[in-house]
């Protein structure tokens, strides 16, 4: 018989169990309580979309969309892509499912995401997000409050002291483009000395060259104008109520000049949540104002502002939660008390009590299985105990052992 080959899991993929489960799901709960306690909505939207909802909102020629997106014709011959992000997504939704009804809309999800690049700590090719978004709304309140709501996750998930939030401002419309000519200008004297990436984007985005990864580029850069020269009286009061509004929430704050986003539809706010921690990949949560991009996808002028962190990350920073453990176990002993058990098991969840049933080997290997579980308590049931409608209940951290009737054991066991 032919030796069958086991499939192995696609790479950038991963499997979790136990207490990286654990961490993953203890970031999922504390979003959605403190997205709740924010008023954000929870939505839903596509794993998968047209490819031109990423490629019009991320720009064709950025990273993601010319070397990373999973793009792929579908059967009927259509361009479709596993979302790289949520927020080009969620804006599609916002002016096809009629969410206009509900501006300013504050939404929250959570979920998926998928990019072909190069696996590293804390990154995949699957890999899972929060997000949080406010549509529709040009006030600096609204930055304020998905700023805010940043921050109170961190915190609440225990790593708000390791974490620093770099902010900036990009502007209006108006800024940003004199703040583009400017730093083309100024890279294109010393095109020569430029790495071979920024020299493409000279023309294309210069200001995406702030974000330059390449050595040779860092001098330029930090010689490169800098936006508050070029920012309008508008802009300025914008940001100022934006920051005085952060002092005001204690949301605490770094200001970042250099820090960008590349896309033209970006406006305002830009911020970054980072961390030391994690060694050179350091963002954890990150976001911005993007006033332009439903206009991107074809829709009316629609200012807004949203985030996204990293799930994998974050569960990297966090203590390891405590983990699940049962109330009580059942050791039943005998045919006759198995069939038994599994009815009182019933019982017992149905009355909100974790309950599990240790059902192999001897009575030593049931116990020894009552005892690794951390289970406050064992109710070990035999042929006597069932004749006289009772079980012996064992506090499994003192020792102690009493018999206790069947109909009151969820007292017995909460007591």
């Amino acid at each position: 018989m032919a030796q069958i080959n086991t499939p192995q899991p696609v790479r950038g993929m991963q499997s979790l169990l136990g207490e990286e489960a654990d961490r993953f799901a203890h970031v999922v709960a504390t979003f959605e309580r403190v997205r709740r306690l924010f008023g954000f909505r929870r939505v839903e939207v596509p794993v998968l979309e047209p490819t031109a909802v990423f490629a019009r909102s991320l720009g064709e020629t950025t990273d993601v969309v010319s070397k990373e997106m999973y793009t792929f014709e579908d059967r009927s011959g259509d361009s479709v892509t596993l979302r790289p992000e949520f927020t080009a997504g969620i804006a599609r939704a916002y002016l096809t499912e009629g969410w206009q009804q509900f501006a300013p809309l504050k939404a929250a999800t959570h979920g998926p995401a998928f990019r072909y690049e190069r696996p590293q700590k804390g990154r995949f090719r699957q890999f899972h997000q929060l997000d949080a978004e406010i549509v529709g709304a040009a006030e600096p309140q609204a930055d304020v409050e998905v700023l805010s709501f940043a921050s109170q996750l961190l915190a609440e998930l225990g790593v708000g002291g390791n974490v620093v939030c770099k902010l900036n401002t990009l502007g209006d419309p108006a800024t940003r483009a004199a703040w583009r000519d400017a730093l083309h200008e100024h890279f294109a004297s010393h095109r020569a000395a430029l790495s071979e990436d920024s020299r493409d984007r000279l023309d294309r985005n210069p200001v995406r060259i702030l974000d330059s990864k390449a050595h040779a580029d860092w001098p330029i850069v930090d010689s490169a104008p800098v936006i508050d020269d070029f920012l309008t009286a508008e802009a300025s009061d914008f940001f100022a109520a934006v920051t005085a509004g952060l002092d005001a929430a204690g949301v605490t704050w770094e200001r970042a000049p250099r820090l960008v986003r590349g896309l033209d539809y970006y406006r305002h706010t830009a911020f970054e949540f980072i961390t030391d921690a994690l060694g050179a990949q350091g963002t954890v949560l990150a976001g911005g104002r993007y006033d332009g991009l439903v206009e991107a996808l074809g829709g009316p002028h629609t200012p807004a502002i949203g985030w996204a962190a990293g799930i994998e990350r974050l569960s990297m920073l966090i203590d390891a939660p405590a983990a699940d453990k049962p109330v009580a176990v059942l050791v039943p002993l005998g045919e006759q008390a198995e069939r038994a058990a599994v009815g009182i098991q019933a019982d017992l969840r149905r009355q909100g009590i974790a309950t599990d049933m240790a059902w192999r080997g001897n009575m030593k290997k049931r116990m020894a299985k009552a005892a690794s579980s951390g289970a406050g308590h064992a109710i070990i049931l035999g042929d006597s105990e069932l004749e006289s409608g009772t079980a012996q209940v064992k506090n499994l951290a003192t020792g102690e052992q009493r018999s206790v009737a069947l109909d009151v054991l969820h007292a017995a066991i909460c007591a």
